[in-house]
């Protein structure tokens, strides 16, 4: 049987971003498959007593330079949003109930917010500028919020997030393969050489 990677994020997350420009390679090159667990970001932080580590002014100098090596590293572009950090509320519910009733186009979801957050530096956290974006990725801005608003979308995205914090999750990107926990687009080689084992 094949392995997987277990992929807890939040999209607004920097360093989710970078992992998910670097994870479908990764899993391809080890015939593994991924699992997107969608999660909520201050759900686990509020959880485990944690903090955007953005909050520290020094800290989050430090962590925006280096999130930029590594996206030269990557060669991919990053752009943080002036809004940063943004309350990714609406889009982890979109992105659960994608997932819950229309899985076949949560890529293309992860695609157009990912990028429009931290390729492009868009604003994320107006609304008008998130439709624009589903727009253009050929989704209905209204079917996303009637999504957010679902129920059961927001148990789902509740019981991913409470899943994370029982297995040890405190940020994002958490990535397991079997029980073992690899925190941070850092740690990817771990993750390989989890793969591997």
């Amino acid at each position: 049987m094949s392995k997987a990677i277990e992929f807890f994020f939040d999209v607004g997350s920097p360093a989710a971003y970078l992992a998910w420009t670097q994870l479908p390679r990764l899993a391809a090159d080890a015939g593994a498959a991924i699992r997107w667990r969608p999660m909520l970001l201050g759900g686990v932080f509020k959880a485990t007593g944690n903090s955007s580590p953005v909050m520290i002014p020094a800290k989050g100098r430090w962590l925006i330079n280096d999130l930029k090596r590594w996206a030269v590293r990557y060669g991919v572009p990053l752009e943080m949003p002036a809004d940063f950090p943004i309350n990714t509320l609406t889009l982890m519910r979109g992105a659960a109930g994608i997932q819950l009733y229309q899985p076949d186009d949560l890529a293309r979801y992860l695609t157009a917010v990912f990028n429009g957050i931290f390729a492009q530096g868009l604003a994320m956290g107006d609304a008008a500028v998130v439709a624009e974006v589903l727009r253009k990725a050929n989704f209905d801005p209204a079917r996303i919020l009637e999504l957010a608003g679902d129920p059961q979308v927001k148990q789902a995205l509740l019981a991913t997030t409470e899943e994370a914090v029982a297995r040890g999750v405190f940020g994002a990107p958490s990535m397991f393969v079997g029980e073992d926990m690899h925190f941070g687009q850092d740690r990817l080689e771990f993750v390989a050489a989890a793969l591997r084992d």
